[in-house]
């Protein structure tokens, strides 16, 4: 076996699994949401919320890049792991510097120029990769030739966006997602799949990444405290809103958008991969950091006895977060599956809509019976909807059908 045949590209299986590489590539993201949550947590206001929300789109979108070309060639086999971990040594130093993504720190490199840099080269990696194996197909090639400008003109605006402070920052990191995304949506569907299970799979796993940092934010809002009733209770209803959350994707709707997904064909397919997964998995993973920053405020209110009793209050922008969150996450899951089966989960849009005119009603009770207050309201969600679409979600379980 020569040497050049070692290092070529092997195409995805159709029934394929997500390999053990795409998984280690996960845990760079992985830490890159803690860091986001650490950003926001640091000085939890409604400006930093904001820089953490979009420090997660442009995280979000080096990590897509990656999951429609693992889709097509194996991550590792070939060259393609060695670019694998060239984007990983990249992103790792991107998450790294996202305490500077916005203001610099005094002395080191240029923390925003650094950060933007990082970006780049886990998207010119990716890119590269997908010129290389489009050669012999000019549709992909051609594809790709229109999705290039997108990728420069995010690289762009983040640059700029480095050299200014304030508003006028804030404006350039928008236009560099808007460049991003809008250059993706209008850049046409002539993308491949050859796996609909390993990317439906890919974004599953993502899911449970991030919360599983919702539940390490709850570890480390108390690690350095002495264990407490009042730590146990609140690190048993954190668990369980993030069970319930994962139980709201995976018991039904994964399943049955991952069927609308397999039976579609062509541009359909595509349009699927790109708005339900690509897109629509952005919020979700934004509304689970946002609910791990209110798990950890919570956590370090009923546990630090020395700054805070258990009758304070958790108020303000930590708060919004929690039960924004939530609800931002279970609206995404309703246009993720209503998009592509064309059912809208009602029980899902009322109970968000809960959840946010609930907040002037929990903003002054105590942060312990907030997080019990969440968490009853998710358990009396899912617990309607499996009496209610009993007979529909056994068949889709078990049976095959679309949707309920």
């Amino acid at each position: 076996m020569t040497f050049a045949h070692r290092l070529r590209p092997r195409l995805v299986e159709e029934r394929a699994s997500v390999s053990p590489l795409e998984l280690f590539f996960d845990l760079v993201f992985v830490f890159a949401l803690t860091r986001v949550t650490d950003l926001m947590a640091e000085d939890p206001t409604g400006v930093n919320l904001l820089r953490g929300a979009l420090v997660m789109a442009v995280l979000w979108w080096s990590w897509v890049g990656y999951a429609w070309l693992c889709n097509l060639v194996r991550a590792d086999e070939g060259i393609v792991r060695v670019v694998m971990f060239g984007a990983m040594g990249a992103m790792f130093i991107t998450a790294l510097t996202i305490p500077e993504a916005f203001d610099d720190l005094a002395g080191g490199l240029d923390g925003p120029v650094i950060f933007a840099l990082g970006y780049f080269v886990v998207r010119l990696l990716h890119l590269v990769m997908f010129w290389v194996i489009s050669r012999t197909d000019p549709q992909l090639r051609g594809q790709v030739l229109r999705f290039a400008p997108s990728m420069i003109t995010g690289t762009v605006f983040l640059l700029i966006a480095s050299q200014l402070t304030g508003t006028a920052q804030t404006v350039m990191w928008i236009l560099a997602l808007a460049g991003d995304y809008l250059g993706t949506l209008i850049g046409g569907t002539d993308w491949r799949l050859r796996s609909v299970s390993h990317f439906a799979e890919r974004h599953g796993l993502i899911i449970i990444v991030a919360l599983g940092e919702s539940i390490v934010s709850i570890g480390i809002g108390v690690a350095s405290l002495p264990i407490s009733w009042a730590i146990i209770v609140a690190s048993l209803l954190g668990l369980a809103v993030s069970g319930l959350l994962w139980w709201s994707y995976f018991d039904v709707t994964s399943l049955a958008v991952e069927h609308a997904f397999e039976e579609a064909t062509g541009a359909r397919q595509i349009r699927i991969a790109r708005n339900c997964y690509s897109f629509l998995h952005l919020p979700m993973v934004i509304g689970i950091v946002m609910l791990s920053l209110g798990l950890k405020k919570i956590l370090s209110y009923v546990g630090d006895g020395n700054h805070h009793r258990l009758t304070d209050p958790l108020y303000g922008w930590p708060l919004i977060a929690l039960f924004g969150g939530a609800a931002l996450y279970l609206l995404a899951l309703v246009a993720f599956k209503a998009y592509a089966t064309g059912s809208v989960t009602v029980p899902r849009v009322v109970t968000a809509v809960v959840l946010i005119a609930l907040l002037p009603v929990v903003w002054h009770i105590p942060a312990l019976a907030t997080l019990g207050v969440l968490t009853a309201v998710l358990v009396a969600m899912i617990g309607y909807e499996m009496v209610r679409y009993d007979q529909p979600r056994d068949e889709i379980r078990h049976g095959g059908a679309s949707h309920p």
